[in-house]
């Protein structure tokens, strides 16, 4: 039987080895990676091609979703499942947005997250049972409602979203800069897009967008039980 090889995404060790010891236990399904950065997630589905990458959506150095389009990108085979310990409507939608074709609260059973792995390896999508029947009731409804999944989405390149994401870690211009290998005042210029494609005018209101979208986190993420 040729097994569903799986790349673990997870900067935290403890939620990561929940992941492997509970995925071990399946016959079908095989750990081939690990990966605590988005960066590393990036490197080893390029070199190890999985079926299907579990992505934490709050990672040091590239989030997930910016993870999840170059993966996608280097190799479109790959299906990513979206990992959070957080089921806010912005994640959820900037998760499928970036490519992800399903969606796992950290919560989830260990049987919802093996089947979330098998129906997605047979391109087909998943999300966890709670956030699955609040889609319901979305698709079900025709009216629009402010905040919610069918908002209209604002744009930002690959580039905003990491400079974006080390903005919101507290990194000043030249550290982004140095991470990033490009100028100082190319980090000013895409401060100053990232601003007006937002309608943000702080670095303290671009942190609160990055939360509210996922980006990162402000809070201790939940370990498997």
């Amino acid at each position: 039987m040729k097994k569903i090889t799986v790349l673990l995404a997870e900067d935290h060790m403890i939620v990561r080895e929940g992941f492997r010891k509970m995925l071990e236990l399946e016959d079908d399904l095989e750990v081939v990676g690990e990966a605590q950065t988005g960066r590393e997630a990036v490197a080893l589905v390029k070199k190890l091609k999985p079926a299907v990458v579990l992505m934490d959506i709050a990672m040091p150095q590239l989030n997930g979703l910016e993870a999840t389009r170059q993966v996608l990108k280097a190799i479109p085979t790959t299906k990513v499942l979206m990992l959070s310990a957080h089921s806010d409507d912005a994640y959820v939608k900037n998760a499928t947005e970036s490519g992800a074709v399903g969606f796992l609260l950290k919560q989830t059973s260990a049987y919802d997250v093996c089947r979330a792995i098998r129906e997605v390896q047979k391109g087909k999508t998943f999300f966890s049972p709670s956030i699955s029947k609040r889609l319901d009731s979305f698709n079900s409804q025709s009216q629009c409602r402010t905040g919610k999944l069918n908002q209209k989405a604002v744009l930002l390149t690959s580039r905003e979203m990491e400079v974006l994401q080390l903005i919101a870690e507290g990194k000043a211009n030249k550290e982004t800069a140095s991470e990033l290998g490009i100028g100082i005042k190319t980090v000013e210029k895409h401060r100053e897009h990232l601003m007006q494609k937002l309608n943000i005018h702080d670095t303290a209101g671009l942190t609160r967008y990055a939360i509210s979208a996922g980006i990162i986190e402000n809070s201790v993420q939940l370990t498997i039980v």
